[in-house]
C-alpha cells in the first residue's frame, strides 16, 4: 500500500502549506476522497472550511465546482437543464455544477429540501438525471460540503437520509494561539493558492480507491464494526442509532486509512480512530438525553468505551 501512503503524504504536505495545525483532520479528509465517501465540514465561520477545499482541489489535481446554496437555488442550478437554441432551433445541454470531479456545496443547509433532494441522486448513485435521461457523472464525484451551525435564519436542517450520505463530518475548530500566530506569520494578508502544487489526477485517485479494497480486514474485527454500530441502536441515549451504510463506511474508511498508514490490515484501533468522524452524524440524541448536555460524539465515546476489542495481535489482523 505504499502508493496510497506516499500520494496521501504528498496532499498533506502541500495542504499544509496553506492549513496550520490541522493535520489530523486534513488526513481524515484525504482519506474521504481515498474511500470515494463525501465530506461533510460543520463548523463555525471563518476557520478555513472553504479554504482547506479550495487547497485540496488542487492539491489532488481534480476538477472542482463551487455552488453557493441559497434557499432560491433550484434543482436544475446543479444538475442542469436544457434550453433552447434559436440558432439551431433545438434544445441543448446546459450541464450543471454537478459534472466535476470534487463539488463545493457552501453552507449546504440553506437549500430548501427540493434542492437538497437532487443533489442525493448525485451523492448515491453518482448520476443525474435531466429531463428524464440519466447521465454517469465524473470519476471520481465527491461532495465536499460547509455549513455553519450558529446561524439559524434563512437555513434548513439537512434531513437524516442525507446526513447518512456523507461518509465523515468534522469540524475544525479555532485554531490555538501558536497556530493562530504561524497562520498570520505565513499567510499574512493573502492566501498563496499558487504555492500550492498538485500532486495526483481524476485518474490516479481511481486506482488508488480501486486499491485501497484490496486491505485485508479480518473476520473478528469485521465483528468489531458489527458490535459498535449494534451498540449504537440499543443505546438508550439514542433515538437512532448508525445505519448499515455507517457500518459500510467505517469498513470502507478504514481500510483506507490502514493503507495510508502504510499497512495492508487493519486493526482495531483504526476502528476507534474513526468511529466518531463516520458514525456520530448519523446518530439522533434523544430529547431527554440532549436536554441533559449529551451530544451523539459522546454517546458514540461512550459506546466504544464498552465494546469488548478483539484481540489486538498484528497476526490475527495481518493473517490470511
Amino acid at each position: 500500500m505504499r502508493e496510497i501512503h506516499e500520494v496521501a503524504q504528498k496532499v498533506l504536505h502541500e495542504a499544509e502549506k496553506i492549513i496550520v495545525g490541522k493535520t489530523d483532520k486534513i488526513k481524515l479528509i484525504i482519506m474521504a476522497v481515498l474511500a470515494d465517501g463525501h465530506l461533510l465540514l460543520d463548523d463555525l465561520p471563518g476557520v478555513g472550511k472553504t479554504t482547506l477545499v479550495k487547497t485540496l482541489s488542487i492539491a489532488l489535481g481534480c476538477q472542482s465546482k463551487r455552488v453557493q446554496f441559497v434557499p432560491d437555488l433550484l434543482p436544475s442550478d446543479i444538475s442542469g437543464m436544457r434550453i433552447y437554441d434559436q440558432k439551431s432551433g433545438d434544445f441543448k445541454l446546459v450541464q450543471g455544477p454537478v459534472m466535476t470531479n470534487l463539488l463545493l456545496a457552501d453552507e449546504i443547509n440553506r437549500a430548501i429540501s427540493r434542492t437538497q433532494s437532487a443533489l442525493l441522486e448525485a451523492m448515491e448513485e453518482r448520476q443525474v438525471t435531466i429531463d428524464g435521461e440519466t447521465m454517469a457523472l465524473p470519476k471520481p464525484f465527491l461532495v465536499l460540503a460547509t455549513q455553519n451551525p450558529v446561524e439559524l435564519e434563512s437555513t434548513f436542517k439537512l434531513p437524516a437520509a442525507q446526513l447518512d450520505r456523507f461518509l465523515i463530518c468534522l469540524s475544525l475548530g479555532y485554531p490555538d494561539a501558536d497556530e493562530e500566530a504561524k497562520m498570520l506569520s505565513n499567510l499574512g494578508d493573502r492566501i498563496p493558492f499558487e504555492q500550492v502544487e498538485t500532486v495526483t489526477n481524476a485518474e490516479e485517485i481511481v486506482a488508488l480507491q480501486q486499491k485501497a479494497a484490496q486491505v485485508h480486514i479480518s473476520d473478528a474485527v469485521s465483528q468489531y464494526i458489527v458490535a459498535l454500530v449494534q451498540a449504537t441502536r440499543n443505546h438508550p441515549s439514542l433515538s437512532m442509532g448508525a445505519s448499515p451504510r455507517g457500518s459500510r463506511g467505517l469498513y470502507r474508511a478504514a481500510k483506507v486509512w490502514a493503507a495510508m498508514e502504510g499497512r495492508d490490515y487493519v486493526t482495531p484501533d483504526d476502528i476507534q480512530k474513526l468511529a466518531v468522524p463516520v458514525l456520530a452524524h448519523r446518530l439522533v440524541v434523544s430529547s431527554e438525553a440532549r436536554f441533559s448536555g449529551r451530544t451523539a460524539a459522546s454517546v458514540l465515546q461512550e459506546v466504544i468505551a464498552s465494546t469488548e476489542i478483539p484481540p489486538s495481535t498484528e497476526e490475527m489482523f495481518s493473517g490470511r
